[in-house]
């Protein structure tokens, strides 16, 4: 935290940026810089219009319990210009016969094409978009108007795009298999799950800078700091592929090197052998379906609810919600991944049973884990690029 304080902001280079806010989450980062941040956006304002598509609105909540700082003070000191937020905005859609009717100051339909139209912003899209049926986009309807045809008006005129959440990014539950699945047909921006060429902005045709904030939901640090580098320029979204893995996600919150898994705080258990087996007791959770180790997230180490508590500290095993194919690819929940080794091809029922209890072997258990969960990546990779 010192050394933060200490650095001028303003003149770090892109790598050091991102290492520090990073490690220090969005609260800190925005506190210490505060009057920093102001001096250099005081002549400028970042327009930004968020997008709600199918989903929850989880995403929105999870920034609005943000706390410290909070959606306002965040804006505040960001110099943002939300010109479009629809669980947020005070307007509503106003129709007669048929046609919006009023000015941008009642109508959000008048004020969402006035601030398209207007360009120069930074679309965030939560949600998926329906592509069903049959490429109408109809089972996603915005008053008269499909999603798709709105989505495509903002992409075409943004000058870049943030899918926040795993609906908006990969599809998410709205793609997770179904008998209404293929029906529906809802894709996210630049995905669908794994899958780049299937992505909403690929069947429009439309090639824009995109930015994945993965997560169900996701982490308001997540969101805020990666906004916060594109406002202040520290990521060039014009060289996105510097900061970004495989699937569009920031490195520095969904690190290609490590898993959730690494700094759990369980992970102490997985060393010396000890396994919960009932989500009721101490243990490491990989026999109830942890997914921790086949998960990039750096949520063992910023953790959430103003940095407390994660969901292996309250007892519930990962489940891989930031991982494109989610939810089908760790489903279900609470069961054990088989058919993945852990470690010199031990299942986890192999490992408690001998007692991994020996620090050395632990470490050397870690090792070899690590060696499996780099080799999964790379078949995911490979299996991308075909």
């Amino acid at each position: 935290m010192e050394k933060s304080e200490n650095h001028d902001f303003l003149n770090m280079n892109r790598r050091t940026f991102l290492k520090v806010v990073g490690a220090i989450g969005a609260s800190a980062f925005l506190g210490i810089h505060s009057s920093k941040i102001t001096k250099a956006l005081e002549l400028s304002k970042t327009k930004i219009i968020w997008l709600h598509g199918a989903e929850c609105t989880g995403c929105s909540s999870s920034l609005l319990d943000g706390g410290n700082p909070d959606l306002s003070q965040a804006i505040e000191k960001l110099s943002v210009d939300l010109a479009f937020h629809e669980t947020l905005l005070a307007q509503q859609g106003i129709f007669v016969d048929g046609s919006p009717a009023s000015t941008s100051e009642l109508n959000s339909e008048i004020l969402l094409d006035e601030a398209i139209e207007e360009g120069n912003y930074v679309l965030v899209v939560e949600g998926s978009i329906a592509n069903g049926p049959e490429g109408s986009g109809k089972y996603c309807m915005y008053g008269e108007r499909t999603f798709k045809d709105i989505f495509a008006k903002a992409a075409s005129n943004a000058t870049a795009i943030m899918a926040v959440g795993m609906c908006a990014a990969y599809g998410g539950v709205n793609s997770a298999d179904s008998d209404l699945k293929d029906i529906t047909d809802f894709r996210g921006v630049a995905y669908l799950n794994e899958d780049s060429s299937k992505g909403m902005l690929s069947i429009l045709g439309i090639n824009k800078p995109v930015i994945n904030i993965a997560g169900c939901p996701a982490h308001p640090d997540w969101i805020l700091l990666t906004l916060a580098a594109v406002i202040l320029g520290k990521i060039d979204i014009n060289n996105l592929d510097a900061v970004l893995d495989t699937y569009k996600r920031p490195v520095v919150f969904f690190p290609t090197d490590n898993s959730m898994h690494d700094n759990c705080p369980r992970r102490g258990y997985y060393d010396r052998g000890i396994l919960d087996e009932d989500l009721s007791g101490e243990g490491c959770l990989l026999k109830v379906g942890c997914k921790g180790p086949y998960t990039r997230s750096d949520c063992g180490l910023r953790r959430w609810n103003g940095s407390v508590s994660m969901c292996t500290q309250a007892g519930s095993p990962c489940i891989s919600c930031c991982e494109p194919g989610f939810p089908d690819v760790a489903s279900p929940f609470y069961d054990m991944i088989e058919d993945k080794p852990l470690a010199y091809g031990m299942n986890v029922g192999t490992m408690s049973a001998i007692g991994v209890g020996a620090a050395s072997l632990g470490v050397a258990a870690h090792a070899a884990r690590r060696i499996v969960f780099d080799k999964y990546a790379e078949e995911r990779k490979k299996k991308e690029e075909e």
